[in-house]
């Protein structure tokens, strides 16, 4: 449920309550004898509950006027598996009794969150709604064809009953002096009208509401540190985190996927649940568990132009509205990634150096075969050893790595690159996955396979100088475009293939400087294109803005060349930009404006806040300043601690390696970093070692 402050839903805009992609709720409002009551405050009071004090205007009624601030109407609103409910709390605070009529307006457009994002609204025909007075309930339906969704309004435990008339609910409100009133509402959201699931109770917060979140906190990896900024940061992003996730019953406890973030991408999504298990490998691997699973059974084993899919290629998207059920739009699911199939191969070897279990390579090895076979057959469009990207949908995706916004591949000139594109981190990305996964089929056994795929990396590294280094600007191209030349734009895609392990290590240096300069390098992160390139726009989504998971995987590839420097810079900056937004928060995307004085940074129009990815990039950032790396098959846990002086320390309490749990802590003495572990329960040791890129 996404609203104004006040608690209203305004009509024409992104509000709504929504349910697989689908709005049930486009507009409500509340009333005081026809006007409108006044927001004294509100907030969130957990992930899924919020509380809001209204008090009302001067009000006219027939037994004389109620002076304004006379009433507090209080609204506590939750979330649960069925929908929403609310608590409504009016006390009279005056001296005098009062009486006054509390309208409820509703609508329901029941449109597509396709519609909604793009602001492309189809009026729908077919909605009908009914005043049930029995059962004193609004419901309203929406038909067309086999495709239906029902919307109810309930009313229970009411100090006086409810009403209908003039397209609003209506409850005639007397309160003695001190005395209060109150109704529940439930807000049903059901594919038909049999969907229902009513409980009768009022719900406040609870334990037994928040026994999943504190059960997530349990689990999860402490921190404690002196610095603030990352202290709260933390915090927020493992409250984030928890409440991100999608629960699917199949998937078994402990084993979640991530929804990507709210309220645009509650869905499964590939490349995000992929980058978000990564990310968690430090606080818990249950996310790894669910998007290895999930991901697993949507893999495609067919060639489908329509949703761009192949045999082997993990997907991108999967919705269940109403666009998709009639595949007006591709996504059931949609295919249009380039990077989601690597990737998958980068996360379960990573699951299996956290967990150090070898069943996991046993239960995804013919999985990961056909990952391996897409990467040759279909990811490879022309066969030059290189992957491209090519939509064959007619509405498929124009650009399908990170970056896929419509318009983010440019060159210098701002002048958009068509495609076929082969995107400079995508080559990083098939490298990393063959060597990872060389280890992989080492441990199984198949020491043939493993020597085809390292053999295979280090052409492909040797192809990759070759073709995508740029002297002249000392910096990898962006791209290749469709004739095969390199785009010599200036954007932070070069920082993946530092993470990858791809890039030479003398380039390294100078790819490293180059995003460290002040058209990349803002102060509050690294942008995603040069503040120099005529399509930069600080406010865009991917052409100028700045990413804090783009950031932090560029961190790590910092580390592994052991730029430890650059990579605490790029830490403190987005801590820093963290520290402006609400509780620490940060957003999916915010502005590339530069940090001076006087400035702040700037949330983009429409970031998803909680964003998976954005809440996972602290995890990523700390793992770059301590140089942490799982080794849990050899039983061994590597660390390489270089805390620069705004981080005098830092501990992390009850990481999870294999079957062991271990306390590090880290602190300077001078301008060294000590460390101690203490391994709490298992068995591992834990060594200090330094990052190096992949040896081919």
């Amino acid at each position: 449920m996404v609203s104004e402050q006040d608690g209203q839903i305004t009509t024409d805009g992104e509000l709504g309550v929504f349910a697989n992609d689908t709005r049930f709720v486009s507009y409500y409002a509340t009333f005081a004898n026809g006007q409108s009551w006044e927001r004294l405050n509100s907030s969130a009071t957990a992930y899924y509950a919020v509380r809001i004090y209204l008090t009302n205007p001067e009000l006219v009624t027939e037994d004389g006027p109620i002076p304004q601030g006379t009433l507090e109407f209080l609204i506590n609103r939750v979330a649960l598996g069925e929908g929403i409910h609310e608590d409504l709390d009016i006390t009279n605070y005056g001296l005098e009794p009062i009486r006054f009529n509390l309208e409820i307006s509703l609508r329901s457009d029941f449109a597509d969150i396709f519609e909604v994002k793009s602001h492309q609204l189809v009026r729908r025909g077919h909605i009908v709604s009914r005043w049930d007075n029995e059962q004193k309930e609004l419901r309203t339906f929406y038909t067309n064809g086999d495709f239906q969704r029902c919307f109810t309004y309930h009313l229970n435990n009411y100090t006086s009953p409810p009403e209908y008339g003039n397209g609003r609910i209506n409850f005639e409100v007397k309160l003695a002096p001190g005395e209060s009133w109150h109704s529940c509402c439930y807000y049903i959201l059901a594919e038909t009208a049999r969907d229902r699931i009513l409980k009768s109770g009022c719900y406040k917060i609870s334990d037994e509401l928040d026994k999943l979140q504190k059960k997530w906190h349990a689990q999860a990896t402490k921190l404690t540190t002196a610095n603030e900024d990352i202290y709260r940061l933390y915090l927020q992003s493992i409250e984030d985190m928890g409440a991100l996730r999608l629960y699917d019953q199949d998937l078994g406890p402990d084993t979640w996927i991530p929804a990507a973030g709210v309220p645009w991408f509650v869905a499964v999504f590939g490349r995000d649940s992929l980058i978000v298990s990564l990310q968690n490998m430090l606080v818990h691997a249950g996310f790894a568990h669910g998007a290895l699973k999930k991901l697993a059974s949507l893999q495609a084993n067919e060639i489908d132009d329509w949703r761009d899919a192949q045999p082997g290629k993990m997907p991108h998207e999967l919705r269940l509205g109403e666009l998709a059920h009639f595949h007006k739009v591709p996504h059931t699911p949609y295919y249009g990634t380039a990077d989601t199939t690597p990737l998958y191969l980068i996360a379960l070897h990573e699951t299996w150096k956290w967990m150090g279990d070898e069943a996991l390579l046993h239960q995804y090895r013919d999985v990961a075969l056909r990952c391996l076979e897409w990467i040759d057959k279909y990811g490879d469009l022309d066969g030059d050893g290189f992957q491209e990207y090519k939509s064959h949908s007619s509405q498929g995706a124009e650009n399908q790595s990170w970056k896929d916004s419509g318009d983010a591949v440019v060159y210098p000139d701002g002048s958009q690159v068509q495609p076929p594109k082969a995107l400079c981190e995508l080559q990083g990305y098939v490298f990393d996955a063959w060597m990872r996964m060389a280890e992989v089929f080492t441990a199984l056994g198949e020491s043939d396979r493993a020597t085809e795929l390292r053999t295979k990396a280090a052409q492909l590294r040797r192809r990759f100088e070759e073709h995508f280094w740029c002297e002249d600007i000392g910096f990898y191209a962006y791209t290749l475009d469709s004739e095969k030349q390199p785009v010599k734009t200036i954007v932070s895609n070069p920082g993946h293939c530092l993470w990858s392990g791809i890039a030479s290590p003398e380039h390294a240096a100078r790819v490293v400087k180059r995003l460290m300069e002040p058209d990349m390098w803002a102060g509050w992160g690294i942008r995603t294109l040069s503040a120099e390139n005529p399509a930069y726009n600080p406010h865009s989504y991917q052409l100028g803005a700045i990413w804090p998971h783009d950031n932090g995987i560029i961190a790590l590839g910092c580390k592994r060349y052991g730029f430890t420097d650059e990579a605490s810079r790029i830490v403190r900056g987005i801590s820093e930009a963290a520290s402006y937004f609400s509780n620490y928060r940060l957003p999916e995307v915010y502005a590339g404006i530069a940090q001076e004085s006087g400035n702040f940074p700037v949330q983009y129009s429409q970031a998803n806040v909680p964003q998976a990815w954005a809440a996972g990039s602290v995890f990523q950032l700390l793992q770059a300043i301590l140089g942490i790396q799982a080794d849990a098959p050899n039983k061994s846990l590597y660390v390489d601690p270089h805390l620069p002086k705004w981080l005098p320390d830092i501990t992390l309490r009850q990481i999870s390696i294999g079957n062991a749990s271990v306390d590090l802590k880290f602190w300077r003495e001078g301008e060294e970093t000590r460390w101690d572990a203490t391994v709490q329960s298992g068995e591992i040791e834990v060594i200090r070692r330094s990052w190096h890129p992949h040896e081919v």
